[in-house]
C-alpha cells in the first residue's frame, strides 16, 4: 500500500479523500492556489503546496506544477479527485511517465470514454444499447441542422468533451436550432477546450440512472448497484438516491450487465459510472434504457452508493490502485436500505439558480446525516470555484424514511453570507411528485414555481420568529410580569420588504403574540441543538429555529421562514436605475454583447452572454427602450454590479 499520496484536488472531495487516507494510514499531499491557502482540504492533509494564482488554468489545472509538488514531496501517486484533471488521459500518461501511480482508470480508458461520439460507436459495437442521433466527426452547422431533423425534433446538442449539463442544449423547434448549436458550441469551447458536439434524440419524460462499476488489473469487474440522478436543473443533479425508485430485479440485471460489458470493452480498472437514459414515461423495462456516457472517475454522488452497500469506494480505489485484488466478489456486495444525498450550492434558486458569492458568516449542519463539505464557517465562496458549499447524505431502511430524515437534516442546515438552495431542497426533498417517485429530469423545471415560491407566514411563525427575537424562547427567558399583570415586549421584524409588528406576552406558562395575521397562543420546549417543539391551537410541531444578529429562520420539513429585527435607523433605497441599467450579476467573463448605443430593445431581448462559475448566463433587457451607453465589451473581465449597458431613461 502507498504511505504517501497527492490529491491534485480541491474542496469536498479532497476533504474527502483525505479522511480515508487517514483511516488507512496513508499520509496526504494537498495542491492548493492563493485562493485556498487556508481552505478546508488543505486543512486536512498533513502537507500543502502552493500551485499557482486562483484561476484554475493557472493552478489546478497546470499538470506540471501538481506533478512537481508530487516528486518533492515524495509522494508515490496521485488521486485525481473529480473534475479538473481527473478525465485527461494525458495528465494520467504524464503520471504514469513521472514514475507515479494515477488513481484512476489506464490512460486508454480515459481517452475511449471522453468523448462522447467515440464512445457512443464504441459501445454499439460492445452491444450496449446507444440513444439515436448522430456522433460523427462532420460539425458543419448545416450538416447538424439535416441530422436533427433527421433524428427528430426534439433533440439534445451535447458537448463531445462535455460532462455536468455545459455545452448542452435542449432543441424543440428547427427554427431555433442554429442558434442552440452555437451557444452549446460556444460554452463547450469554453468549458472543456472542444467544441465539437453530437446530436441525440431527446427522450420524452428521460430518467438519468447511472450504475457504478469498479474493476481491478486481475480481470474482475463488479457492480456496486445502480443511483437515479434524475432530480436535476439544467441537466446538473440536485438530489441522487440509490437504489432507484421502481427497479425490479429484471432491469437491474439487464442495466447492470449492459454496465460491466461497457467497462471491459475498454480494459478499464478503478471506480467508474455508467450513465444511462431511460424512458420514463412508465414501469421501467430491460429495453427502455440507453447508454448515455461513462464518467471514468468518482462521481460526486458516490456517498449514497457506499451507504447502500457499506462499502468506502475511495479505500477501493487505493487498493486496485496499489495493486490489489477487488475486496469483495459480485455476490458478495451487499444492498441496505435507501440512500438520498441533496447538493447545497451558493445559487439563487429565484434568480434562475444564478451562482453566489460571498463569505459564510454562519455554517450550521445537522448531527445524525452525513455531511461532506470543503468549507467552515468564516469561509469565503469565490467566483472561482465550483460553487458547492456541502453535501447532505441521509440513509433509512426504506425510501419514505430516507426522505423524512432528509429534509429534517436540511431544515437543520443554515447557511448565511450568500444566498443558497437550501429552501429549495428542503422543499424539493417534500414535494410530493419526488416523494411518490414520480421523477424524470424535467420535475424540477415542471414544479419550479411552488419549489421556489416563499411560504406563507402564519401568525404562530411570526410569534415564534418574535420570541427568538427578543429572547423569550424558553419559559426562563420570559420576564415581564408585573404586579398588576403581564407586560408586552414588542419588536418590529421585516419579512422580506413587509414590515410587521408582534407583540408578545408571558401567559400560562407560555406566550401570546399579538400579530397583523391574529393572535395566537403557543408553548415552546427546547428539543436539543436548534429543534424546538411548538404546542398550539394548531397542534404539536417540531421546528429548527436558527438566530444570529437579530436574524431568525424558521425550518421545518419543505419549509423555511426568513425574519429580521427591523432596524429603523436603516431604510432601503430603490434601484437609482429604474430599469435602466443592466448590470453583471455575477463576477466573470463577457462573452458577447448584442447591441450597440442607439438599438432599439424590447423587455426580455437577449443583449449579452455572460460566463462565470464555468457557466453562460444570457443577460436580458429589462424593459423596452434605446440602448443609451455599452459600457463593456467582449473579453472584458467585469466585477458584479458593473455596468454593461444602460438604456435611454423613460419617459
Amino acid at each position: 500500500m502507498f504511505r504517501k499520496i497527492l490529491i491534485a484536488n480541491r474542496g469536498e472531495i479532497a476533504v474527502r479523500i483525505a479522511r480515508t487516507a487517514r483511516a488507512m494510514g496513508i499520509a496526504t499531499v494537498a495542491v492548493h492556489s492563493d485562493a485556498d491557502a487556508d481552505a478546508q482540504h488543505v486543512l486536512a492533509c498533513d502537507e500543502a503546496v502552493r500551485i499557482g494564482p486562483a484561476p484554475v488554468a493557472e493552478s489546478y489545472l497546470k499538470a506540471e506544477r501538481i506533478l512537481a509538488a508530487a516528486r518533492d514531496t515524495g509522494a508515490e501517486a496521485i488521486h485525481p479527485g473529480y473534475g479538473f484533471l481527473s478525465e485527461n488521459p494525458g495528465f494520467a500518461e504524464a503520471v504514469e511517465a513521472a514514475g507515479l501511480v494515477f488513481i484512476g482508470p489506464p490512460a486508454s480508458a480515459i481517452r475511449a470514454m471522453g468523448l462522447k461520439d467515440a464512445s457512443k460507436r464504441l459501445m454499439e459495437d460492445a452491444g450496449v444499447p446507444v440513444t439515436p442521433g448522430y456522433h460523427g466527426d462532420d460539425q458543419d452547422p448545416a450538416f447538424l441542422a439535416e441530422q436533427a431533423a433527421r433524428i427528430g425534433f426534439p433533440v439534445l446538442i451535447k458537448a463531445a468533451a462535455g460532462g455536468g449539463g455545459k455545452g448542452m442544449r435542449r432543441v424543440d423547434d428547427p427554427a431555433q436550432f442554429a442558434e442552440a448549436l452555437a451557444r452549446a458550441k460556444s460554452e463547450a469551447a469554453s468549458s472543456f477546450g472542444n467544441e465539437t458536439v453530437l446530436i441525440e434524440k431527446y427522450i420524452l419524460n428521460p430518467r438519468h440512472i447511472e450504475v457504478q462499476v469498479f474493476a481491478d488489473a486481475h480481470g474482475n469487474i463488479v457492480h456496486l448497484y445502480e443511483r437515479d440522478c434524475s432530480a436535476q436543473r439544467r441537466h446538473q443533479k440536485v438530489i441522487e438516491e440509490a437504489p432507484a425508485p421502481g427497479m425490479t430485479p429484471e432491469v437491474r440485471a439487464a442495466m447492470t450487465r449492459a454496465a460491466t460489458r461497457a467497462a471491459e470493452a475498454v480494459g478499464y480498472r478503478g471506480a467508474g459510472t455508467v450513465e444511462f437514459i431511460v424512458d420514463g414515461s412508465g414501469a421501467l423495462r430491460p429495453d427502455g434504457f440507453w447508454f448515455m456516457e461513462m464518467n471514468t472517475r468518482l462521481q460526486v454522488e458516490h456517498p449514497v452508493t457506499e451507504a447502500v452497500t457499506g462499502l468506502d469506494l475511495v479505500e477501493w480505489q487505493l487498493r486496485v490502485a496499489a495493486g490489489e485484488p477487488l475486496p469483495l466478489a459480485q455476490d458478495q456486495i451487499p444492498l441496505n436500505g435507501h440512500a438520498v444525498e441533496a447538493r447545497i450550492y451558493a445559487e439563487d434558486p429565484a434568480r434562475d439558480f444564478m451562482p453566489q458569492t460571498g463569505r459564510l458568516s454562519m455554517l450550521r449542519f445537522p448531527g445524525g446525516a452525513r455531511v461532506d463539505t470543503g468549507v467552515a464557517e468564516g469561509d469565503t465562496v469565490t467566483p472561482h470555484y465550483d460553487p458547492m458549499i456541502a453535501k447532505v447524505i441521509t440513509a433509512a431502511p426504506d425510501r419514505a424514511g430516507a426522505f423524512g430524515q432528509l429534509a429534517d437534516a436540511l431544515a437543520a442546515t443554515e447557511a448565511r453570507g450568500c444566498v443558497t438552495n437550501i429552501a429549495f431542497l428542503g422543499a424539493l426533498a417534500t414535494d410530493e411528485d419526488m416523494l411518490a417517485g414520480r421523477i424524470d429530469t424535467g420535475l424540477i423545471a415542471r414544479r419550479i414555481d411552488p419549489l421556489t415560491a416563499r411560504p406563507e407566514a402564519g401568525a404562530l411563525d411570526l410569534g415564534i420568529a418574535a420570541a427568538a427575537i427578543t429572547g423569550m424562547m424558553a419559559p426562563r427567558q420570559m420576564t415581564g410580569w408585573r404586579a398588576w399583570g403581564p407586560g408586552r415586549s414588542f419588536v418590529i421584524m421585516t419579512a422580506g420588504d413587509e414590515r410587521l409588528t408582534v407583540a408578545l406576552t408571558p401567559e400560562d406558562g407560555g406566550l401570546r403574540a399579538e400579530t397583523p395575521l391574529g393572535a395566537v397562543g403557543f408553548r415552546l420546549s427546547p428539543l436539543g441543538g436548534t429543534l424546538w417543539q411548538v404546542t398550539s391551537g394548531e397542534g404539536t410541531r417540531r421546528v429548527h429555529v436558527h438566530l444570529a444578529d437579530e436574524v431568525v429562520t424558521l425550518a421545518s420539513a419543505g419549509r423555511r421562514l426568513t425574519f429580521a429585527r427591523d432596524n429603523p435607523l436603516v431604510s432601503g433605497s430603490e434601484d437609482p436605475g429604474g430599469g435602466d441599467h443592466i448590470a453583471a450579476p455575477l463576477p466573470g467573463l463577457v462573452k458577447s454583447v448584442a447591441v450597440a448605443p442607439g438599438d432599439t430593445v424590447t423587455a426580455g431581448q437577449a443583449v449579452a452572454v455572460m460566463e462565470a462559475m464555468k457557466m453562460e448566463h444570457t443577460l436580458l433587457a429589462p424593459r423596452d427602450g434605446t440602448v443609451a451607453e455599452v459600457a463593456a465589451k467582449a473579453g472584458e473581465q467585469v466585477a458584479e454590479g458593473a455596468l454593461l449597458i444602460a438604456l435611454e431613461p423613460a419617459s
